[in-house]
């Protein structure tokens, strides 16, 4: 299957599964998880009209998103993957939105370069629902003060949560949990839900889904 076949499928997917759920399409954000791959494995999927992209790394992004988005315009990008406060001033920079918010030296570095930049990046808090150790992101019960420190003492606007359920549980009961928090923390968005459970994720309420392998094949 081409990468554009990927993306129609995908499409296809997420439609039916906002039509099960009593929601729009339009209230759900494809992001195409290019990481890995290089400008040509890209190309035919902004070709047939993607435009909301997601990376894991800085310096692979910088290394082929400039070129990609000046022949492309409208192409939004997304961090998905974790950031070294050393990297916030690219970071800013280069990404419309950062999906792995984590802890109080990355707010801080991100509050002055948001500052220092004037740009406007979309922030989301990157949840640990699994509590796994090897994994980044707030662990549920340190979530709310987390998210008012953000507020609060950073000064930082952040849009949504962020979480990424252990692989070998199911993902429906994070998904829960993710939603909650974000209501009762008055967040209206929910990346959440990748190529295998992006389905549930839209049952769930997410409004980001992040998926590659289902689009460009695995790699």
């Amino acid at each position: 299957m081409s990468d554009a076949a990927g993306l129609a499928e995908v499409e296809r997917q997420i439609a039916r599964a906002c039509a099960d759920a009593g929601r729009g399409r339009a209230d759900v954000t494809l992001i195409a998880v290019s990481k890995t791959f290089e400008a040509e494995g890209i190309a035919p999927v902004l070709e047939a009209g993607q435009r909301v992209f997601g990376e894991n790394r800085v310096q692979e992004a910088k290394a082929k998103w400039p070129a990609l988005s000046a022949a492309y315009p409208g192409v939004q990008l997304h961090l998905i993957g974790p950031l070294q406060s050393n990297k916030a001033k690219e970071a800013v920079a280069l990404f419309d939105a950062i999906h792995s918010v984590d802890r109080p030296s990355l707010c801080q570095a991100l509050a002055k370069e948001i500052a220092a930049q004037g740009r406007a990046v979309e922030l989301f808090v990157q949840l640990n629902t699994g509590e796994e150790p090897q994994k980044a992101g707030v662990v549920p019960a340190e979530a709310d003060a987390f998210i008012k420190a953000c507020r609060d003492t950073y000064g930082l606007t952040i849009a949504g949560l962020m979480c990424i359920p252990p692989v070998d549980q199911a993902p429906a009961p994070h998904f829960a949990l993710t939603a909650k928090i974000a209501a009762r923390n008055g967040l209206t968005k929910l990346s959440m839900g990748m190529s295998a459970d992006f389905a549930v994720a839209i049952q769930f309420g997410a409004t980001h889904v992040r998926v590659g392998s289902a689009i460009f094949g695995h790699r």
